[in-house]
């Protein structure tokens, strides 16, 4: 089946993203570097950096892969559950935990659109690269707001979907090439990347994430501009009112 009409559905995409996450798992943080051409822990710092937990704050980190954005949410001081959905991508999260002498998140299988915490839980949500993957975006940023404080903070790193269609298209063409060339010297297939450029297509883009999260009761709604904007950090707060 064509990559495209594999992801058109949320049923679809769902069983798509699970199985193209377990098959990277292991080469996943290598991937994240070549695919961000090597900015890819600058970025991660910079979203920490605008969380500023409070020391002790509790911190959701959603897509937590092989668990980046919580080590360095659980080394500014808060305590930190990371969440992922890849059963192999939480094994090699809680591997790292052996060499760290510092605090250590609680990482655990879990779906974002479901997630197994109590109404206003936690103090701040990350997401790396995570809401562009959900089949079921509207979802996702509900389940967020249900588990945030209220006055919590939600934060999401991910690609942008350009609005100028010459550079758009130039983005998504590049990823396809880069993507469909790495996937086919790690993998033998050359759609386990181009998935990217394909997911981005169907992405509401920076604008239309921040509506989203306007739209799903959040406010103080902003988009920082990453890579001159072809990725962007959203930063959104659950309103303080009943």
């Amino acid at each position: 089946m064509p990559l495209a009409d594999a992801i058109a559905t949320p049923d679809g995409k769902r069983r798509y993203v699970r199985r193209l996450f377990a098959t990277i798992a292991d080469r996943y943080d290598l991937i994240t570097v070549l695919l961000s051409y090597g900015q890819d822990q600058r970025w991660k710092k910079r979203l920490v950096d605008l969380a500023a937990p409070a020391p002790g704050a509790r911190a959701l980190d959603l897509a937590t892969g092989t668990g980046d954005i919580a080590f360095r949410l659980a080394d500014a001081g808060a305590r930190v559950s990371g969440v992922d959905v890849t059963h192999r991508m939480i094994e090699l999260a809680r591997q790292k935990t052996a060499s760290r002498a510092g605090p250590v998140p609680v990482f655990l299988v879990g779906d974002m659109i479901g997630l197994p915490f109590a109404d206003e839980s936690f103090d701040i949500a990350t997401a790396g690269y995570g809401l562009r993957n959900v089949p079921d975006l509207r979802a996702a940023i509900d389940e967020i707001h249900r588990v945030l404080k209220r006055g919590g903070t939600a934060l999401s790193l991910d690609f942008n979907r350009p609005s100028n269609p010459v550079v758009r298209a130039a983005y998504l063409a590049y990823l396809n090439v880069v993507g469909g060339l790495v996937g086919w010297l790690l993998h033998r297939d050359a759609d386990t990347y181009r998935y990217i450029p394909a997911s981005i297509r169907n992405y509401p883009g920076a604008v239309g994430v921040a509506r989203l999260f306007e739209d799903r009761g959040f406010v103080d709604v902003e988009c920082r501009a990453c890579l001159g904007g072809l990725m962007t950090i959203h930063v959104a707060r659950k309103s303080g009112q009943v």
